[in-house]
């Protein structure tokens, strides 16, 4: 007789599904599919599509925005007794849908939540635009209001790493205009309808872009992908306004060391090459206080 910690505990899976090309799911993906006991799909008909191209015959059931809440007892009915494979349309679940609630819906009951790796539109988009990857931002999407819009791309003016944001095709070219006017004319990349026929990657500056688009509307799934704002631009003081901000530093008993670091972080210049000239300062100060006090 097995203990009762040899059972399984059931288990929610996120289950990343191609983005366009059905053969861009991987193995395990489509092994946990055949094998859990119900999958909750954003919608049941796009996700039938995949499942008969792959013969897969598990039991389907809806879990989209408008039910989320009305289907969260019979997903969690279903996990008491077998595991469930959460889906969306397209990608990773969890990214812009309504499965992130679910999710933690589900670490706050208790149940095992286990997450796939897979397609995810953003990342495909980031790779290929050509901008920087070593850091960046999802943003998901802006809001549908223009001045909301342009409140929102003004609150990451400032951010340096590499923007990316999903947008519908109809409110496409009235965000690159904003991205133009409030972040200035930085390098985008409109990556559409990606791994399908007829994808693109269209780069250029927000006006550039935002043309093309004016004269060719643009249908299908958008990713967005956005340069970062350029560093500020650090002016190094010359050697005179370093030792000036040194005496200065002296008159108010600023010890070198502390000054050096702090003069340094302003100056532009490296802490040691401060601290050399706050020596030397130090030096002229102390030999003309000895002069002055001896002179009548």
């Amino acid at each position: 007789m097995s203990d009762w910690f040899d059972v399984p505990m059931p288990t929610l899976y996120i289950v990343p599904t191609p983005i366009g090309n059905l053969e861009d799911i991987t193995l395990r993906a489509l092994r946990t599919l055949r094998e859990v006991t119900l999958i909750a799909a954003e919608d049941t008909r796009t996700t039938r599509t995949l499942l008969q191209h792959y013969s897969i015959e598990t039991p389907l059931t809806s879990y989209h925005e408008h039910n989320k809440l009305a289907k969260l007892d019979a997903i969690f009915a279903a996990l008491a007794s077998g595991d469930v494979a959460l889906v969306s349309d397209a990608g990773t679940p969890g990214i812009s849908d309504p499965g992130a609630e679910l999710i933690a819906a589900a670490i706050e009951r208790g149940v095992r939540v286990e997450a796939l790796p897979g397609p995810n539109a953003a990342i495909t988009a980031l790779v290929g635009s050509g901008l920087p990857t070593d850091g960046f931002v999802f943003l998901g999407f802006p809001p549908k209001k223009s001045k909301a819009r342009r409140d929102f791309l003004a609150e990451i003016a400032d951010e340096q790493r590499t923007l990316i944001m999903y947008e519908s095709p109809h409110r496409l070219t009235e965000t690159l205009a904003a991205i133009a006017d409030t972040l200035g004319e930085r390098q985008v990349c409109v990556a559409r309808e990606l791994t399908k026929l007829y994808e693109e990657l269209r780069r250029g500056s927000a006006s550039e872009v935002r043309a093309h688009y004016n004269q060719q509307p643009p249908r299908g799934e958008i990713v967005i992908v956005v340069a970062g704002a350029a560093p500020p631009e650090i002016v190094v003081w010359d050697e005179a306004a370093v030792r000036a901000a040194l005496r200065a530093a002296f008159a108010a008993n600023e010890p070198l060391n502390a000054a050096a670091k702090r003069i340094a972080r302003e100056a532009g210049w490296d802490r040691r090459a401060v601290y050399a000239l706050g020596v030397d300062e130090k030096v002229d100060v102390e030999a003309c206080d000895d002069h002055c006090a001896d002179s009548p």
